[in-house]
């Protein structure tokens, strides 16, 4: 995919761009999303017991059970590590990590783990606990705010309305003309999830939005859908 250099030679997808939801937490469906060619592969990593794991699966505080609404995991099966995760990706392929939780020991150790890539590699870090984001100050890293509710997002424009930020990701039923118009005076990307239907996705960009993390990439990836006028 063509690339639009910023100011500080991060690279861009070039806009519309498709983001592969949770692709990069199995190594099969890092594959796939390769193959399709998405822009950037999600990945969610959290921290446990000292190392960086890449999961969307929650744990019971320290018992080794992972669990998220209705589904449960196998304790006993080997968890995928983001540094084995990072050696499988393809150099050309950016992975946008989702850091969970609220520890900022996780940003630290997420900043060193990708730190020795960053001549050669791109990388994107989000988080709703955007405290998580400052360890990546200064770093050829692409910082993205996300937004999940009505609070934060309320919160997110008094406290940065008057900044020039990197990125936002932001929950599509928050999005409308006014909030998208917001948001694009602060941040220089704009990115939503979920986005699985094309309806809603042409919809979505017809707003102004620039990336859409969605869950089916091939439908989405339609010329139809990504064609802006």
């Amino acid at each position: 995919m063509d690339l639009l250099w910023t100011a500080d030679e991060r690279p861009l997808p070039a806009r519309p761009f498709l983001v592969a939801h949770r692709a990069g937490n199995r190594l099969d469906d890092l594959r796939d999303a390769e193959l399709l060619g998405s822009a950037l592969v999600e990945t969610d990593v959290a921290l446990y017991h000292g190392r960086v794991e890449v999961r969307h699966l929650r744990t019971f505080g320290p018992l080794p059970v992972l669990w998220d609404r209705w589904r449960l995991g196998a304790p006993w099966r080997p968890r995928l590590l983001l540094p084995d995760l990072v050696d499988a990706t393809a150099p050309e392929t950016e992975l946008m990590l989702d850091l969970k939780g609220s520890r900022v020991r996780l940003a630290e150790q997420v900043r060193e783990i990708v730190r020795p890539h960053l001549g050669s590699r791109r990388f994107t870090v989000c988080a709703r606990r955007w405290k998580l984001l400052e360890p990546f100050e200064g770093l050829p890293v692409r910082r993205v705010h996300s937004i999940g509710t009505v609070g934060e997002l309320r919160r997110f424009l008094e406290r940065f309305g008057s900044e020039r930020l990197e990125g936002v990701s932001v929950h599509e039923r928050l999005l409308e003309p006014g909030s998208v118009a917001s948001l694009r005076s602060i941040a220089e990307v704009v990115m939503t999830w979920p986005v699985n239907r094309p309806g809603r996705a042409k919809e979505l960009l017809g707003l102004g939005v620039d990336g859409l993390i969605t869950d089916d990439a091939v439908a989405l990836s339609a010329p139809d859908v990504l064609t802006t006028a």
